[in-house]
C-alpha cells in the first residue's frame, strides 16, 4: 500500500529523533510571542526535546484563547498578525482562527489520501465557506492530493444532488449525515451518482450510516480535526483507530491536569502542533480519547488512538457549589496512596448529594474526608475502593442527576 510521504512509515527512532529537532524551534517560536511568553517564563526552548519534557510545560486551554483575544487583538497574542496570514476565521465563541494557503496547511491531505482521494477525483465540499475554517481545511487538503473541488457549503439539497450529478462527483467531503440528505434526494429526482468515496469529519459516524453507505458502493472514513490545530488524527482502510497526524504531538491527559496517563487509559487529548505558523503547544481540546497499542495493519507507524470518546466538559455545580477535574486531580495530588478519584452527584429528595469514590490502598477515611472538604468546599460521603475499581473512562465528575 502507498502512502503520502516517508513521514508515515518513521521507526520509533527515527521518529524520536525529529521531535528532538522540531520541539525545541516549535517551544522557541510560540516563547517569543506575547500570549506565551509569562507561562513559558522559566523553560529553556532548547531543553524541550522529547515528550516528557513537553509535559513539564502548561496545558493552554481555549478560554485562554478567548479570554485574550480582544478587538484589535483578535489572535491573542498566540500568532502573529492577521494581516501575516491568508485567512482569519470565526468560530462560535467567537473564537478567531488564522489560516494559510499553502501546501497542505492544516494537513488534511494525509487523510484524503489515505481515503484514495486525488487525481482524477471530483471532490463536492459540503464543508461550511461562511467564517468558520472548515470549508477551506478540507479545500486546501484536496488541492494538495491533486483533486478537483467543487466548493458546495452546507444546505440546499436538491442543487446539491443536481450538482453532483452533472459534474460527476466522485468524493464527498462534510459531516457524515449529510451525504445521505443528498443521496435521498437523488433517488427522490432519480438521479444516478457517481459517488464512491466519503470523507466525512465534525459529527458521529455511527456504524450503521457506515453500512448504509457500503451498501450503495460508498467507502466511508473518518477524520478528527479542529479549527485550531487542523488534521490530528484520521482513519485508514484498515479502519483500527484513528491514526496520530505527523504534524502534532498528542497526549492524552488526567482530566483537570497536564498529567500523561498510561497508555490505554482514557483522558483528555492535549494536542501540540509543529506548525511554525501558528504554534499551539500543549492546547486541550476537550476530546476524550485513549491510546490503542501497537501500530496499524496499513502499515503507518504512528501512535493510533481510539477516535473522539465524548467530551472533557465535567464541571458541574453541586450544592450551588462549582466542582471542577482540577480540583479533583489536586484531591489526588494530596495523597500518594490514591491513585484514582470520582466525584458522584446525585440526589435524595430535593436535596444534592455527593459521593467521591476514591481508589487506594490506605484504609483511614478520616484525612480522605478532610481533604474533600478542603479542596472541593463540600462535605461529601467518602466510598473506599480498590485501586483498578473505577471505570476507564476518563470520568472524574459524573453528575447523575435527573430532573423531571
Amino acid at each position: 500500500m502507498s502512502h503520502y510521504d516517508d513521514l508515515e512509515t518513521r521507526s520509533e527512532e527515527e521518529r524520536a529523533a525529529s521531535l528532538a529537532e522540531c520541539l525545541p524551534a516549535q517551544v522557541g517560536a510560540a516563547k517569543s510571542l506575547p500570549g506565551y511568553r509569562e507561562a513559558f517564563d522559566g523553560f529553556n526552548p532548547s531543553e524541550i526535546t522529547t515528550r516528557e519534557a513537553l509535559a513539564r510545560l502548561p496545558v493552554l486551554r481555549k478560554s485562554d484563547l478567548t479570554s485574550a483575544q480582544t478587538p484589535g487583538n483578535p489572535l491573542g497574542g498566540y500568532a502573529g498578525g492577521v494581516s501575516g496570514f491568508a485567512h482569519v476565521f470565526q468560530s462560535p465563541g467567537p473564537i478567531y482562527e488564522p489560516g494559510q494557503v499553502s501546501h497542505d496547511w492544516w494537513r488534511v491531505g494525509r487523510f484524503l489520501f489515505a481515503a484514495s482521494v486525488g487525481d482524477g477525483d471530483i471532490v463536492q465540499n459540503c464543508f461550511g465557506y461562511h467564517l468558520t475554517p472548515a470549508g477551506m481545511i478540507f479545500e486546501n487538503g484536496a488541492r494538495a492530493v491533486g483533486a478537483t473541488v467543487l466548493p458546495a457549503g452546507t444546505g440546499q439539497s436538491e442543487l446539491q444532488a443536481r450538482a453532483a450529478r452533472d459534474i460527476g462527483t466522485t468524493a464527498y467531503a462534510g459531516t457524515p449525515d449529510f451525504l445521505k440528505v443528498i443521496l435521498e434526494k437523488a433517488d427522490e429526482l432519480g438521479f444516478t451518482l457517481k459517488i464512491t468515496k466519503a470523507t466525512v469529519s465534525g459529527g458521529a459516524l455511527f456504524p450503521s450510516l457506515r453500512q448504509a453507505y457500503q451498501e450503495r458502493g460508498i467507502e466511508t472514513l473518518q477524520c478528527y480535526a479542529t479549527a485550531d490545530l487542523g488534521l490530528i488524527a484520521y482513519e485508514s482502510p484498515a479502519m483500527e483507530g484513528m491514526i496520530v497526524d505527523e504534524g502534532v504531538v498528542v497526549e492524552i491527559v488526567r482530566p483537570g491536569t497536564g498529567d500523561p496517563v498510561a497508555d490505554g487509559e482514557v483522558g483528555e487529548v492535549v494536542v501540540t502542533t509543529l506548525n511554525p505558523d501558528y504554534p499551539l503547544i500543549r492546547f486541550a481540546t476537550g476530546d476524550m480519547s485513549a491510546v490503542l497499542p501497537g501500530i496499524s495493519p496499513c502499515g503507518r507507524t504512528n501512535t493510533r488512538i481510539k477516535g473522539w470518546m465524548g467530551r472533557d466538559e465535567q464541571t458541574t455545580k453541586i450544592k450551588g457549589m462549582f466542582v471542577r477535574p482540577e480540583q479533583v486531580a489536586e484531591l489526588v495530588a494530596r495523597h500518594r496512596e490514591v491513585s484514582k478519584a470520582r466525584v458522584i452527584a446525585s440526589r435524595d429528595g430535593e436535596m444534592d448529594v455527593m459521593t467521591v469514590q476514591i481508589e487506594t490502598r490506605a484504609g483511614d477515611v478520616t484525612a480522605l474526608e478532610r481533604s474533600v472538604a478542603d479542596v472541593l468546599k463540600l462535605k461529601g460521603r467518602v466510598e473506599l475502593l480498590s485501586p483498578g475499581a473505577l471505570p476507564n473512562d476518563g470520568k472524574v465528575i459524573d453528575d447523575q442527576r435527573v430532573y423531571d
